[in-house]
Parts: structure tokens; sequence; C-alpha cells
């Protein structure tokens, strides 16, 4: 195959770490099975987030508007509040997958035990995006994070990254 003398190498992307965070859940709500999919709302019940330059509370009243895939994939879609430490609102959305490998899928299924499962045997990333108008953390307007997704006792966790 002949090369495209328009490609040209620009460099590996690179990441720096942003913040943890946890995101307490309230109860599932199924909407049920539809055209795409089995619809599941996950509403956040609150949680905090901290890293080596941001940190906070995540407000109640956000979520995760799930779609189970007939293949098992969930594919998320998600809206949270939050509130930095010093009292200013962001905005994060993020989509993502969660795939589940099928033999793992009975021990996910367990609320009492899921969080236990090792989050190497299954893949959970995300693309959390922020808006803010708020002057000193204006930053995050411009910027895409990529994260990794696991499970944790009453909720979910992420460890979330800036691309630089």
């Amino acid at each position: 195959m002949a090369s495209d003398a328009r490609l040209r190498d620009i460099g590996e992307i690179r990441t720096t770490h942003l913040f943890d965070m946890a995101v307490d859940l309230d109860p599932r709500l199924e909407i049920g099975p539809g055209p795409l999919g089995r619809r599941v709302v996950f509403g956040s019940a609150g949680g905090t987030f901290q890293g080596p330059g941001l940190r906070g509370e995540v407000l109640p009243g956000g979520g995760d508007w799930t779609l189970f895939r007939p293949d098992g994939v969930m594919t998320l879609d998600v809206r949270l509040t939050l509130r930095t430490h010093d009292g200013d609102l962001l905005h994060m959305t993020y989509g993502g997958r969660w795939v589940t490998p099928p033999e793992l899928r009975a021990d996910m299924a367990d609320p009492a035990t899921r969080h236990r499962v090792d989050p190497a045997r299954y893949y959970f990333r995300t693309n959390p995006l922020f808006e803010t108008g708020s002057e000193r953390y204006a930053w995050l307007n411009d910027v895409v994070c990529v994260g990794s997704g696991y499970l944790i006792e009453g909720g979910i966790a992420y460890k979330v990254s800036q691309v630089v």
C-alpha cells in the first residue's frame, strides 16, 4: 500500500492526571427495551473529586442515561455537575464504552459483590468534556479528557486525565 504524503508524525498522545472521582449512585431506573437496546438511568446521588489542581464535590441530580446494546456492551451518556472546593460550578459530560466479557457478566450483575471484580478484567473508558462560566476554571472549556472507570461500593469511580 502506498503511503499518503500528507500524513506526518506528530508524536504520541500524552496525558496528565486531572483528578480521581467517586460518584454515589441512586437506585437504577429501568426504562426498558427499545429499538437500540435496554435503557437504564443511573442517577447521581453525590460524590467527590480530587486531583493535583482541582477538587470538590459531585452534586446530586446528574446521571447516566445508559444503553445496554444487544451484544452486552454498555454505552454511556453522562451529565454531572461538579462544585469545586472554592465554590465554582463545572458541567461535565461524557460518553464512553463499558465492555464486560461474557464470563464476567454474572459476577457484575450482583450489586453486593460486583465492586470486587478486578477492573483490569473489563474495558471501561470515557471521554469527559467540561463547560463552566468560571474565570478561574475557564481553561477546562478548551480541554479534552479521557477516563478509566471502575465499580466501587455504592457507585462508580473514574481516573480522569487531561489530553495535553
